[in-house]
């Protein structure tokens, strides 16, 4: 019975510790009699007790690092404070533990010496402007040298710039005089556009006017025509009923007559009796003295 109970116990101090369960995203990296010997992935495992070891425990996630301001000079002897932030993933835990010493140093001292190299070749105003064209030489060439320490570089990022002082005032000072350069000419813009504007309405409003004169002209002037027409039709139709009544020289002399009177009550103080009205007044007397005779 003791024996059993030395055995259970002496199982459970040697099974127990070496039972390791992995979780998700993680990787164990087993040494045997200092050795690599496996790499463990997730799920359950066992160890030989003395002879195996566990190494490393590595995180198989994305990992963000942001490195610390680094100083860096353009092409145009500019010193600036540069920092980044590196998105890297560990591919194999293996090369990971074993190809480099410390790969988090390396990892930071890499990307400061990149940036610096990058940056060397770049005036101040192309710095600022080019964090795009920064950013992706950076990643490849951090990628391909970590590829030898099982780190996948997925992206690099430039977080901030940071000129010296004086160069940060004097471009404060630019940038303050191209926005009151740009305000001036959006004012500008907009009175040239209203002066346009007031310009059309005004064209517009004179032709209009213009438009209504002459239509009102031509409308007296049609309503003139009309009425001229109208007394033209008139005489007409009145010349067409004597003709349809028979009417004879006699009723045509008294009409001249009419007319005749008509033009003396006018305004005019001569009056001019063409010969064939004095023929008219010869036939009225005439017609007087036959009449006599009767």
């Amino acid at each position: 019975m003791e024996f059993l109970i030395i055995l259970l116990v002496l199982i459970v101090i040697l099974v127990v510790p070496n039972v390791k369960v992995v979780s998700q995203a993680k990787a164990v990296i087993i040494e045997r009699l200092g050795s690599y010997y496996k790499t463990w992935e997730n799920g359950l495992h066992f160890k030989m007790p003395f002879v195996d070891r566990i190494s490393a425990t590595i995180n198989l996630k994305e990992i963000v690092k942001d490195f610390a301001p680094q100083p860096v000079i353009t092409k145009d002897n500019v010193t600036m404070q540069i920092d980044t932030v590196v998105y890297y993933q560990v591919t194999d835990p293996k090369l990971y533990t074993y190809g480099i010493d410390n790969p988090i140093s390396a990892i930071e001292n890499l990307t400061a010496t990149t940036l610096r190299n990058i940056i060397g070749e770049l005036e101040l105003d192309q710095t600022l402007t080019s964090r795009d064209i920064i950013n992706t030489k950076m990643r490849a060439i951090l990628d391909e040298a970590t590829d030898a320490w099982g780190v996948k570089v997925n992206r690099v990022e430039v977080k901030n710039i940071l000129p010296p002082r004086d160069i940060q005032d004097s471009m404060e000072k630019q940038m303050r005089a191209e926005r009151e350069r740009r305000e001036q000419i959006l004012k500008a813009e907009g009175e040239k556009k209203s002066s346009i504007l007031i310009a059309e309405g005004e064209k517009e409003s004179a032709i209009l006017r213009a438009e209504a004169k002459k239509e009102a002209q031509i409308r007296v002037a049609e309503g003139e025509a009309q009425a001229l027409l109208k007394l033209k039709q008139a005489e007409a139709d009145s010349i067409r009923l004597i003709k349809e009544a028979g009417a004879d020289s006699s009723v045509l002399t008294l009409r001249s007559l009419e007319t005749l009177k008509e033009v003396a009550n006018g305004p005019a103080n001569k009056i001019f009796i063409p010969s064939e009205i004095q023929n008219i007044a010869t036939l009225g007397t005439t017609i007087n003295e036959m009449m006599t005779k009767k």
